[in-house]
């Protein structure tokens, strides 16, 4: 196996996560989501994937009600969300931090209730992004994994804390001394598995091209499309 981009390794981890989906709902700022999804959806033809704000992949037609009727209906079973702070509870938190403003939390805190396989996904994992306790709750839920450019996890709902199941592009320890938050450790903690030629082949070809519309300098900053 070749070489590959940290963002073809996290796409491919998304899509392993939502196997079995029926329909993933994507911001529109998450290329890395988007990519995993349509990845999935080549051996799930039946995946619908949705991108919120993004040309025909969008299907929205009177803003982000449909959306929210759709989560409120149980036919959103995938969803992304992201956070300038992330904490061991699964809180997010999109407004403020370090004295910062961001542009906020939108349908998020009815979203992350709603659909019950949110992702929480952070390409930054640091003491600065995964906080002991959020500044401001945007939104609370019960997150079915956190995924971050370093890590992992899943997340146990009867303990209600994450689980360390996998690392990359780091190691076990690296990852602890990056996290702001206690959490558990698999016991059968590994190195996350890399993308094999088959998902590297994908990603490269049915994927990038259409992702590339959508997101032309993502594709073109890992892929070289133009």
């Amino acid at each position: 196996m070749g070489p590959y981009a940290k963002e073809e390794l996290l796409a491919c981890v998304i899509a392993r996560l939502v196997e079995g989906s029926r329909h993933a709902a994507i911001g529109a700022s998450s290329p890395i989501p988007a990519s995993g999804c349509y990845l999935s959806r080549i051996t799930n033809p039946q995946l619908r994937v949705s991108l919120q704000q993004r040309r025909a992949a969008n299907p929205f037609t009177e803003g982000s009600r449909e959306l929210f009727d759709l989560a409120g209906q149980g036919r959103i079973d995938t969803f992304f969300l992201g956070g300038a702070q992330i904490d061991g509870t699964g809180a997010i938190n999109l407004v403020r931090a370090e004295g910062r403003r961001f542009p906020g939390s939108f349908g998020s805190a009815f979203m992350y209730p709603m659909v019950p396989g949110t992702i929480l996904f952070r390409e930054e994992h640091s003491r600065r992004t995964l906080v002991p306790k959020v500044e401001f709750v945007s939104a609370r839920g019960t997150p079915r994994a956190l995924l971050t450019g370093k890590a992992l996890f899943s997340w146990q709902k009867e303990k209600k804390r994450f689980r360390l199941e996998s690392f990359h592009h780091s190691t076990k320890q690296e990852v602890a001394e990056l996290t702001g938050f206690e959490y558990d450790v698999s016991p059968d903690v590994k190195e996350t598995p890399p993308p094999t030629d088959e998902e590297l082949s994908l990603l490269r070809g049915p994927v990038a091209k259409q992702v590339a519309p959508d997101y032309p300098e993502f594709a073109r900053r890992v892929w070289g499309l133009s």
